[in-house]
C-alpha cells in the first residue's frame, strides 16, 4: 500500500470518528443549539481557569525572568482577584438589566487585550498593573454565566448542565498547566500571548449567542420521550423542581424574605441585604469560598509542589496534573448528575447532601496525598481528592438558583463572587507568604502550608452539613417570591389590556 493511500485512509477514519463523536456529544447535551450554548459558556470559564493556572505554571520562569519571590507570584494572582471583588458588583447589576451576551462578549475582548499587555511588560510593576485590568474584566464571567444558565435551561437539569460548563473551567486550568506551562518553561511571555489569542474568537461566539428570556427557559428539556417532555415542558416557566417539593411538603416560607414589587428595580444595597439575609445562601457562599481558597493555592503552587515533593520533572509533573484533571472533570460532571438525580427521586436536600459528602471526602483524601513521596503512591489519592473537590461545585451552583428569584440571579452571583474572589485573592498571597516566612520555603515549606490549609476544606464540609437544615425553608421562600412576581405580572397584563366595546 502506498503511503498516500495510507494517509488518505487514516484521514477518512479520523473524520468519521470525529463526526461520530460530535453526534454523540450533541445527543448527550440535548441538541445542536443547547450544545453550542454549553460549550461557549464552558469556554468562558475555561479561559478564566487557564489564566490563573498559567501564572502558577509560570512561577519559576517569572521568578527568574523578573527576579521575584513566591510572595510576589502570589501577589500577581491576589491583585487580579481583589480587583474582581470590586468589579463583580457592577457586573451583577448589568447581568440583571442589559443584554447579557453582548456585555459578556465585550468584556472578553478587553480580557484578551489585557492578556496581550501582560506579555509585553518590562517589569514586575507593569505586570502587576496589567493584572489589575485583567481582574476587572474577568469578574464578568460569574454573574453573566449564572444568569444565562438559569434562563437557558430547565431547573431539573441545571446541576447536570452546570457540571458540563464547570468542566470547561477545569479543562482550561489543565490547558494552562500543561500546554502554556510547557511553553512558559521556554518563555512566559509566549505563554501569555498564546492564551490571549482564543479570547477574541470566544468573544465573537458569545456575542452571537441568542439572548434568553428572563425568568423563563429558552431551551426545552433534552429529549426523554414524548410524555416526559410534555410533563417537563409544563413546568418550564414555573417553580423549580426543588420548589415544587417544598410546596408539596407544606414547608412554610420565611415571610420576612418574600419580595414584593419589581425586583429588577431593587437597588444594589437592598439586593445585597436580601442575598445575605437568606441563611442557606450565606452558608453556601462561605463553604464555596473555603473550597476555592484551597483550590486557588493549588492552582498557583501545585505544579511546583508536585515537582519537588515527588521528585519529577516539568513534563512528568504536567502529565500528572492532566491525570488529576481527568478525575476533576469526571467529578464535576458526576456531582451535577447525582444532585439532579436525588432531586428527581424527591430528596429535597439532594444537591446539598451531595456537596457535603464530597467536601468531607476531599479533606480526608488530601492528607495521604500530601504525605506521599512517590508518584505512584500519590496519584490514586490525588485523583480521588480532585474528583471529590470538583463534585461539590455543580450541585451548589444549581442549589443557589433554587433559593433565589430569577430577577436576582445576576446580583446574587456577583455578591457570591465578591466573597469567593476575596478568598481566592488571599489564598496565593497567604500560601506564598506562609511558605516563605513561616515554614522556611522550599518543598517542606509548601508541604506544611498545604497541610495547614486543609482546615478551610474541613470548614467547608461542616458548613454544608449545616445548610441541610436551612435549605428547605429558603427554597419555599424563593417559590413564594416567584409566585408573587407571577401574580403581579398577570395583574399588570390584565389591566393594560384594552376593554372590548359592545
Amino acid at each position: 500500500m502506498r503511503l498516500e493511500d495510507l494517509l488518505v485512509g487514516v484521514s477518512a477514519m479520523c473524520e468519521k470518528a470525529g463526526r461520530a463523536l460530535r453526534e454523540r456529544v450533541v445527543l448527550l447535551l440535548g441538541g445542536a443549539e443547547r450544545t453550542r450554548v454549553i460549550l461557549v459558556l464552558a469556554c468562558v470559564l475555561g479561559l478564566s481557569g487557564a489564566d490563573v493556572a498559567t501564572v502558577g505554571a509560570s512561577a519559576r520562569a517569572l521568578r527568574q525572568g523578573l527576579h521575584i519571590t513566591n510572595t510576589d507570584v502570589g501577589l500577581l494572582v491576589t491583585v487580579s482577584s481583589l480587583v474582581a471583588v470590586v468589579a463583580a458588583l457592577p457586573f451583577g447589576v448589568l447581568a440583571d438589566r442589559v443584554r447579557r451576551t453582548w456585555a459578556l462578549g465585550g468584556a472578553i475582548v478587553l480580557w484578551g487585550l489585557a492578556m496581550v499587555w501582560s506579555a509585553t511588560v518590562g517589569s514586575f510593576g507593569e505586570l502587576l498593573l496589567a493584572r489589575v485590568l485583567l481582574g476587572g474584566v474577568t469578574a464578568a464571567a460569574g454573574p453573566f454565566v449564572a444568569s444565562l444558565v438559569g434562563d437557558y435551561f430547565p431547573a431539573g437539569e441545571r446541576g447536570r448542565i452546570y457540571g458540563f460548563i464547570l468542566a470547561g473551567e477545569l479543562l482550561g486550568s489543565g490547558f494552562g498547566f500543561a500546554v502554556t506551562g510547557d511553553i512558559a518553561a521556554l518563555s512566559w511571555r509566549a505563554a501569555l500571548v498564546i492564551l490571549a489569542l482564543p479570547a477574541f474568537l470566544l468573544a465573537w461566539l458569545v456575542i452571537h449567542l441568542p439572548e434568553p428570556p428572563r425568568g423563563g427557559t429558552a431551551f426545552p428539556p433534552r429529549a426523554r420521550g414524548k410524555q416526559a417532555d410534555q410533563a417537563a415542558a409544563a413546568q418550564i416557566s414555573g417553580p423549580t423542581d426543588a420548589q415544587h417539593l417544598a410546596r408539596e411538603r407544606g414547608i412554610r416560607p420565611d415571610s420576612r424574605l418574600v419580595l414584593h414589587g419589581d425586583i429588577r428595580r431593587l437597588g444594589l444595597v437592598a439586593a445585597a441585604r436580601h442575598v445575605v439575609g437568606v441563611r442557606t445562601n450565606l452558608v453556601l457562599i462561605a463553604a464555596s469560598a473555603c473550597a476555592h481558597y484551597f483550590l486557588a493555592g493549588m492552582q498557583t503552587f501545585g505544579l511546583e509542589f508536585a515537582q519537588d515533593q515527588y521528585r519529577i520533572g516539568q513534563a512528568l509533573a504536567n502529565l500528572l496534573l492532566l491525570v488529576i484533571g481527568v478525575g476533576a472533570v469526571l467529578g464535576v460532571v458526576a456531582g451535577g448528575l447525582l444532585g439532579d438525580a436525588l432531586i428527581g427521586r424527591r430528596h429535597l436536600n439532594g444537591r446539598i447532601l451531595t456537596s457535603a459528602i464530597a467536601a468531607t471526602a476531599t479533606t480526608i483524601l488530601f492528607i495521604p496525598a500530601l504525605l506521599a513521596h512517590g508518584t505512584l503512591t500519590a496519584v490514586p489519592y490525588l485523583c480521588a481528592a480532585a474528583f471529590a473537590l470538583s463534585a461539590q461545585t455543580a450541585p451548589l451552583d444549581a442549589a443557589r438558583l433554587d433559593i433565589m428569584p430569577p430577577q436576582l440571579w445576576g446580583r446574587a452571583e456577583s455578591i457570591r463572587s465578591v466573597i469567593r474572589s476575596f478568598a481566592q485573592a488571599l489564598a496565593p498571597l497567604l500560601f506564598g507568604a506562609i511558605s516563605d516566612h513561616v515554614f522556611g520555603g522550599g518543598r517542606s515549606g509548601l508541604q506544611m502550608t498545604f497541610a495547614l490549609m486543609l482546615f478551610p476544606l474541613a470548614a467547608s464540609a461542616a458548613l454544608l452539613y449545616r445548610a441541610l437544615g436551612t435549605y428547605p425553608r429558603d427554597v419555599a421562600t424563593a417559590a413564594a417570591t416567584a409566585q408573587h412576581q407571577a401574580d403581579a405580572a398577570t395583574s399588570s397584563s390584565s389591566r393594560s389590556r384594552p376593554r372590548s366595546r359592545h
